[in-house]
Parts: C-alpha cells; structure tokens; sequence
C-alpha cells in the first residue's frame, strides 16, 4: 500500500463524521502522488503527510447575542489554524447556518496550497459560525460580531493569524469584529483583511478574487494559442466573485451570458449588464430573477444552474458542488473547453475527471481564486509599512501574482509527468513549498 493510501485510510477512520473534509483530503493526497513517491522514504521518516492533514490547532466556543426583540440565542464559533509553515494563519471567516468544523477544515486544507502557491508568506486557516447574517438588522450583525471577537481575539494577530471575510462575512461584518478586536486589545494593527479603506483596507479587494480568475483564465488560453476575446463565457453566482469576474472577462472582450443565485440563473444573450447587476446586488441586495424584469430579451431559470447554455468558458463562482459529472458533460458537449473555479471547490469530483480525462484546460479553485488571498496578504503589508497603494499598483501586483501561479502550476504538472494537468499542479506546487519548509522546521 502506498504512503498516501494509508495516510488517508488513517484519516477516514479517525474523521469518519467529516464527509467535506475527507473529500478534499482524498482529492489533495491523490494528486500528490508523484512528488510523495519521489521522496518516499524522507516524508515517512519525518511523518510529514501525517502532520499535514491535521490541523495545527482548532478552536470552537459560544457565542451568545441578543436580537433586537430582547431574545437571547447561542451559536458556535469556530477557527481551524491548519498550517503556520510558511507564515502566519491566513484565511477566512464564513457565517452561514451550514458551517461545521468539517467544512472548515476542508476550507482550511485547501487554504494551504492556496495560500502557497500565491508566493507569499501566508499559512492556512479557516474560520467563521453557523449564524447566518441574512435577514438580521445592523444592530444584530453588530452585536453577534462583536460577541464572536470577543473570543476569537485570543488566537489572533497580525504576526499570528490573520482572518478575512468569506460567505456572510463583508466589509460591514470585518468593521464590526476589527472595531471591537481594536477596543479589547488597544492594538491598531493589521489582524482583519478586508477592511474600508479608511481603517486600513485596500483599494482593489473586492475586485480581487473575481480579476484574479480571469487573470489566469487568460494565461491558460494563451498557452493554447487563444485569448478571451470573443469567447462566450458562463458564470455561476452573483456576489462579489462572479460580479468582479464579468467585469474584468467584458473588459477583455468576452461576453458573459449567465449568473445566477441559490434560486436560479439569468440568461442574456446580449451579455450580461453590469449596472444593473450591480444596482440589483450592491444596492438592493435583491435577488438574481429581478435581471430578468428589468432586461428585455433576457430569460431567468428558477431552480436550474447555468451548465446547459452553450458557451467556451465556465467560471462556476457560487459554491462547493455546484458542478456534477453529468453537468460537465453537457458543458463539454455544448463547445466548452476551459472551466475555471472562482468558488471553492465547486466542482465534485465526477466532474473534475471528466474534465482532466477529456484533457480539458481546468483550473482548480486553490489556483484560480487565490486572487483574494493575494490582495488579503497586500493589504497585511500594507498595513505593516503604514502605506495605502493606489488600485492600479495593486491590481498590477495581483496580475504578476496570478501570470506566477498559473506558471509554477503548469511547470508542476511537467515536471512530474503530468503535463496539462493542472489539478495535479497546483497541488503539487503548492506542496512543495510547505512540505520544504516543515521539513527545515523538525518535528512541530
């Protein structure tokens, strides 16, 4: 039996009640096949991918708030600190009623090589509660985040670990949690990324995980000889991700004919019209279907995902398992030839062997939406120095970052065998970064 068989054997047996985070691990461990049977015999001896796929350390605790009818109520908090090899914890905070601690340690797994392969120095984490912030006023919001910081201050901090926003977790909600982080400790420092701009934030955050997905779809059809000008793109979603990634795909010359939410998808065959998206989910915070009313011609879908319409390029940007095996048929036999993951992990792992046995140009989401990540760490340097960049000395950062990723994951993929495959690169890019680094470290 091969090293990463009975790590992972060992893993199911002692998490068998973590169904997410046993997937990703499958998913990771399998693709590092080759750099682990190339170094065998060190990696057994140090226990490296034992220590690997176990968090560092993983907190979980209350957190009591009070609603605007005096009513009490009692939601869980966690933090999964996975990996402190390379940096300090990086990742986000996730606020929706489905959190658990195997969601997050999936998150915070696949948040390693993500944060790895951005060529920073940033470890893995993850975090957030199953509170969900959604119909709750401002002072609700406030007092549950104030509540939850309350707790979680304890185990952050600018040189430790430094959270960000995530589902549920905006610019409000990092105020609310960096105000009172800054009043418990008497620290102004750079602990939350994603915060306003007059308190430390950076110009170019919210655009970055949606630019950053394009940016390396454009670098992977280059290396094929195309560009996206021209190309018919589907999008899935329509928060900050998919909005940022239509507007950075039409500025290129693609035109994206879909975006959807958890009721369903609109379809506008002239393309997607951004003020009006953003008018829809940036001032009224309204549902997807409202497009359809205000845009003739266009067509909404309720209840169905964006994967029948015809097109060349698929960002899926809403949620994990979005995309199924049989989804990615269609996409396939529909003239679709590059999918690239602006959620994470949101394609299941039918549909990401269809697309590597079809030779298909996918990127995972570890590499394609690590733009967030990258302008997270950005703005942490900031902050360092007491400086604030201007958008376009950070979005020229963010594309070197994604055009360095895009070429550490293909030559990855060569140089163990694998060539195309970026699923296999990006893992093991990612890995081979932090597996160095806790090796030099010993035994911790």
């Amino acid at each position: 039996m091969s090293y990463v068989s009975e790590v992972y054997q060992a893993l199911e047996k002692k998490h068998s009640n973590e169904a997410e985070f046993l997937e990703a691990a499958k998913r990771i461990l399998e693709s590092l096949e080759p750099i682990v049977a190339a170094n065998e015999e060190l990696y057994r001896k140090n226990a490296l991918l034992e220590r690997f796929v176990e968090p560092e350390r993983i907190i979980s605790f209350r957190v009591p708030w009070t609603d605007d009818q005096g009513k009490h109520h009692i939601n869980i908090g966690y933090r999964v600190q996975f990996n402190s090899a390379i940096g300090p914890y990086k990742g986000g905070l996730r606020f929706h009623p489905s959190v658990n601690q195997s969601i997050l340690k999936f998150l915070g797994f696949e948040q390693i090589l993500k944060n790895s392969l951005t060529g920073l120095p940033i470890g893995g984490g993850k975090g957030g509660a199953d509170f969900d912030p959604k119909g709750k006023s401002d002072a609700e919001v406030m007092r549950f985040c104030q509540s939850f910081i309350t707790e979680l201050y304890k185990y952050i901090g600018a040189n430790e670990d430094v959270p960000a926003g995530d589902i549920g977790v905006g610019g409000r909600e990092v105020a609310y949690m960096y105000g009172q982080y800054k009043r418990i400790t008497n620290l102004y420092e750079g602990v939350l990324t994603g915060k306003g701009r007059t308190f430390g934030g950076s110009l170019a955050r919210p655009e970055a995980t949606g630019y950053g997905l394009v940016y390396i779809v454009d670098e992977m059809l280059k290396s094929v000889g195309k560009e996206i000008k021209g190309k018919t793109i589907v999008v899935s979603g329509s928060g900050n991700v998919a909005q940022y990634a239509i507007q950075k795909a039409q500025s290129l010359g693609g035109k994206v004919v879909t975006c959807s939410d958890s009721g369903g998808y609109v379809y506008d065959p002239e393309g997607i019209k951004l003020d009006v998206l953003f008018d829809i989910k940036q001032v009224k915070r309204g549902r997807i279907s409202e497009y359809a009313d205000r845009v003739a011609g266009a067509t909404y879908h309720a209840g169905e995902r964006p994967w029948g319409v015809k097109c060349d390029v698929a960002l899926p940007c809403a949620t994990q398992n979005e995309l199924n095996g049989e989804e990615a048929k269609t996409l396939i036999k529909n003239g679709c030839f590059c999918v690239a993951e602006g959620a994470n992990m949101p394609s299941d792992e039918q549909a990401v062997d269809v697309f590597l046995e079809n030779h298909f140009l996918y990127m995972p989401g570890k590499a394609a939406n690590a733009g967030g990540v990258a302008v997270s760490a950005l703005e942490m340097s900031q902050n360092s120095q007491r400086l604030s960049w201007s958008f376009e000395e950070v979005d020229e950062k963010l594309k070197g970052i994604m055009q360095n990723i895009f070429k550490s994951v293909s030559e990855a993929a060569k140089r163990y065998g694998h060539e195309g495959n970026f699923e296999v690169g990006a893992n093991v890019a990612g890995f081979e970064k932090v597996a160095e680094a806790m090796l030099a470290q010993g035994l911790v």
